[in-house]
């Protein structure tokens, strides 16, 4: 009797340890990370931008400058572009594949970009907005999943988690950006028109870059997946990763036909598999993170520290800080896995939102508002970031990319992208009202109410991936909705796994 471990699966790695792979342990794979990154960097760098920018279009513009209406919908209307692009970004992966939907977000950024650049009235600005966020939600899509299926499973995690630390280091240029070019005439038109340089160079990287071999495989170009899997993968694993490929792709003829929207809902599986990951995408908004990013200056002037300068450089710390702390979530999600992550992270997250709930609440009636309160706020920010971003800043985007069947996985990645995309639309628009009507004290409270809800999500619904094929994460939402084991698939077939064939043999 032989027994046979699942083609390219963590048992597999187990037996032969030394067939296990390093972050920096293959430079073509952290090549394709990092080029497929720069949408990453993209996605950040107009998320931050946009704050230093709206000062100087209001100078430009009277009428910006006179409508907070315009205003919000300058900085809105990329986020608008990004739940349109992430809803179609998922199905032009499944149709085009990855690359060409990386390429296609690159030339709708630049057209953006330019349009920004020259507008010559503030609704023209708009429209730019609009087609950069068109790109930014493709992008969104597309790079998680691109790398997710580049990557070695003992890897995949650091590997998805680096596209979060482009987004992070996008952040933080912004910031240096905006500080390079307040004396620059036309100010706020090189803010924004210089993004188009990343998307140029992207374009040009991505036409050297191969097409994902998991997509190729499954679409019946093998032997060019073979070829790009070749150059992941030495001679003695090369072909447990083909074997792995092809119990996928039996799988998926199995249940062949065109995959639709309504479709993940009608599946019990793919359902669950779908609300732990978009409740991941809501949760990563609503305990929020985008409210730090965006509203960090005015967080530490409402702490009583008014100089723009001071509130400027500030933010620029926190933005480097959650830079840094995407650094260590790269290490530790590989090493302690994606849900003991999001755990610990929530945990000092649901602390820092009651520090600063405190502070704020004991700030406004202080006689000494630059005082001891103040300085609390501003140390409450600080652990926030330090906890957030090396956990619930890339386990949902991880986990994302790796917990649906390849049919399935740009669809339902365009859904809990947009979801994201929604939740952080949500909480810009209403965060600075909120705060207004009922206190910033009391908004950091229900943000940790939020976060509480969070910690309960993530014990319940969401399954530990570390280390597993997509294979075996299948395994466990057939598992979760059909009782049975992770040998056996769903009443629609009854195909087992080598697993159990190998023992009968």
């Amino acid at each position: 009797m032989t027994i046979q471990s699942v083609p390219g699966s963590s048992g597999y790695l187990d037996l032969f340890p030394e067939r296990r792979m390093s972050y920096f342990g293959n430079h073509y794979v952290l090549g394709l990370t990092v080029v497929a990154g720069i949408g990453g960097l993209l996605f950040g760098y107009d998320t931050g931008v946009i704050s230093g920018a709206l000062l100087y279009i209001k100078d430009d513009f009277e009428v910006v400058n006179q409508s907070s209406f315009l205003q919000e919908t300058i900085v809105s209307m990329a986020l608008v572009g990004a739940i349109i692009g992430a809803a179609f970004g998922g199905w032009i992966n499944d149709v085009y594949g990855r690359k060409k939907a990386t390429l296609l977000a690159d030339i709708v950024f630049v057209a953006g970009a330019i349009v920004m650049a020259a507008a010559p009235d503030p609704y023209v600005l708009i429209l730019g907005r609009l087609l950069v966020g068109l790109g930014i939600g493709v992008a969104s899509v597309t790079a998680p999943v691109y790398i997710a299926e580049a990557s070695p499973s003992e890897v995949r995690g650091g590997l998805v988690s680096t596209n979060v630390l482009m987004i992070t280091g996008g952040q933080f240029l912004s910031y240096l950006v905006n500080f390079a070019f307040t004396q620059v005439p036309g100010t706020w038109r090189w803010m924004l028109g210089v993004s188009a340089v990343p998307a140029v160079i992207q374009f040009g990287l991505m036409l050297c870059m191969p097409e994902s071999p998991r997509w190729l495989f499954m679409n019946d170009r093998k032997v060019e997946s073979i070829q790009v899997l070749a150059k992941i993968y030495d001679i003695s694993r090369l072909q447990d990763e083909i074997d792995h490929l092809s119990l996928g792709a039996e799988e998926e003829r199995v249940k062949k036909g065109t995959v639709g929207y309504l479709d993940v809902f009608r599946s019990k599986e793919i359902r669950l598999a779908f609300m732990a990951g978009a409740g991941l995408q809501a949760f990563q908004q609503f305990t929020g993170i985008n409210t730090v990013m965006y509203y960090s200056p005015t967080i530490v002037q409402m702490a009583g520290f008014h100089s723009n300068q001071l509130a400027l450089l500030l933010s620029l710390i926190v933005a480097a800080m959650n830079a840094a702390g995407t650094v260590v979530g790269i290490y530790f999600i590989d090493h302690c896995g994606r849900k003991k992550l999001a755990l610990s992270s929530l945990f000092g997250v649901i602390a820092s939102l009651l520090i600063l709930a405190v502070s704020f609440f004991q700030q406004s009636s202080s006689s000494d508002p630059n005082g001891i309160y103040g300085w609390l706020a501003v140390i409450g920010l600080a652990l926030y970031i330090a906890f957030f971003a090396p956990g619930m800043g890339p386990v949902p985007w991880t986990v994302n990319s790796e917990i649906y069947p390849q049919q399935y996985r740009g669809i339902c990645g365009g859904m809990s992208a947009t979801v994201n995309w929604i939740s952080n639309l949500i909480v810009t628009q209403t965060f600075l009202s909120i705060a207004e009507a009922a206190g910033i004290g009391t908004t950091f409270l229900i943000l940790a109410g939020i976060a509480v809800l969070a910690v309960i999500f993530v014990i319940v619904v969401v399954p530990e991936t570390q280390g597993l094929t997509f294979f075996e994460v299948e395994q466990i939402w057939k598992k979760r909705a059909w009782g049975k084991n992770n040998g056996n698939f769903n009443s629609n077939n009854n195909l087992e796994s080598p697993l159990v064939q190998g023992s009968q043999s």
